[in-house]
């Protein structure tokens, strides 16, 4: 296994590589490179993370449960299955009203 993800040429099934842990958001990266990364993330119910503002767009992907996803206080709630993009530059707050999981995809290039 590479120390930046998971192994590479591979199969994976994404929703079971990262485990639920109580009280607890977990990251896992899947690639993390320079020019961007896709992590899975656990939520577990009542954990958010911390408002914050990219220079980045970021491309969120529920793959588990129902998420809810605050774009600049705009309250946006998906379910499993359904993404949506984050704009570079928006503040965003990524919460769980119950407990889900999530691929988060970061592209650091190409912004002139």
């Amino acid at each position: 296994m590479d120390n930046n993800g998971v192994e590479k040429a591979k199969a994976h099934i994404i929703v079971e590589i990262i485990e639920y842990v109580p009280n607890t958001v977990v990251i896992k990266s899947i690639i993390k490179k320079t020019t961007g990364n896709i992590s899975a993330v656990s939520f577990d119910t009542g954990e958010a993370l911390a408002e914050k503002i990219l220079p980045f767009d970021t491309f969120v992907q529920i793959i588990d449960g129902r998420a809810e996803i605050l774009i600049d206080g705009i309250s946006n709630l998906l379910d499993t299955g359904q993404s949506i993009i984050i704009p570079a530059h928006s503040s965003n707050i990524v919460k769980a009203n119950e407990r889900f999981k999530m691929i988060s995809t970061i592209i650091k290039s190409g912004y002139d």
